[in-house]
């Protein structure tokens, strides 16, 4: 038994030499390997940032567009809500930066000459400038006035 257990060593032995001779050529990465994956990373990330920075963008933008519009929608109730509503054209300023065009024009003539009312058309078009651009909302509304005779 005795002369077994150095052969088993020596087999023991030989085999872990030959399994660890294998492990040491393939321990690491190589540099080309390495490298793929770092551009890779670099590619990934570079989606991603710019991903954040387009939503935050049309945040920014959304944002904008909202607060127009409900400026735009106080001033048309403003308009809708005057009795002596007539033909006209204004424009204001706000302290805040927007522009407020109102018009007010008497359309369908044709189809409400017969009638004792009139159709008003009512176009509210906010602006406001965003850097170098001027961005605007536009709503329209209708309203039926007494005809004056």
């Amino acid at each position: 038994m005795k002369t077994e257990q150095p052969a088993a060593r020596n087999r023991e032995t030989s085999f872990f030499h030959l399994h660890r001779a294998t492990m040491s050529a393939r321990d690491g990465f190589t540099l080309i390997e390495v490298l793929a994956a770092v551009a890779l990373l670099a590619i990934a990330i570079t989606v991603v940032l710019q991903l954040f920075s387009a939503n935050l963008r049309a945040l920014s933008s959304s944002e904008d567009y909202a607060l127009a519009a409900a400026k735009a929608d106080a001033k048309m109730r403003q308009v809708l809500d005057d009795d002596t509503l007539a033909e006209s054209s204004t424009s204001e300023r706000t302290d805040d930066g927007y522009t407020m065009d109102v018009s007010v024009s008497e359309i369908m003539k044709e189809r409400t000459n017969n009638l004792q009312v009139k159709l008003l058309e009512i176009t509210m078009t906010a602006s406001w400038a965003v850097g170098m651009k001027t961005k605007s909302i536009t709503l329209k509304a209708m309203k039926t006035v007494e005809k004056k005779v």
